[in-house]
Order: C-alpha cells, then structure tokens, then sequence
C-alpha cells in the first residue's frame, strides 16, 4: 500500500532505494521507518527508527523530513564517504 500524500510516498520509494525497511501501520501514524544498519555508533539510535504520519500538516515538509533522515543517517554517510575514496 501507498501512502496517500504523494510527496510523502515519493520520500518513502527514497528511503526504500536506499534500503530503509518500512513497515505499515501503527496507532498514529502511518508507518514506521527502520535504518537497514541499525548501528551503534548511529547517533544513539536518533535516526535509526522514524514514524511517518498519516496526515501531516504539510506533506512537502514531512516528506523533506523522511528524506533528511536518510541523508542524514550515519551509515549512510559512512557508505557515501567510502564511495568517494574508492
């Protein structure tokens, strides 16, 4: 299933490619968003996990939200950095 705010389901497809699990439901949101690493080291857990609302007040500032948290996600900046040194 999609989320029904297209700029949100688009950040979540984002987080899918970069290979971010994503479970569907939940008591108030619409899913949840789990780091394909889970590490340590990943700030404490901060952007391990994330929940993705249902009807959030602005579907553009969720969805550049959901996609920051990614971006943002040690792991994944570890994996870019080596990338770029190979």
């Amino acid at each position: 299933m999609t989320h029904s705010k297209k700029e949100v389901a688009a950040a979540i497809d984002y987080a899918r490619s970069h290979g971010w699990r994503v479970v569907e439901g939940g008591s108030h949101a619409w899913g949840q968003m789990y780091c394909p690493d889970n590490d340590k080291e990943c700030r404490c857990g901060e952007f391990c996990r994330t929940s993705i609302w249902s009807t959030p007040k602005s579907p553009e500032n969720h969805a550049k939200q959901l996609r920051r948290v990614v971006d943002n996600c040690t792991a994944n900046r570890n994996k870019e950095s080596n990338d770029k040194e190979e």
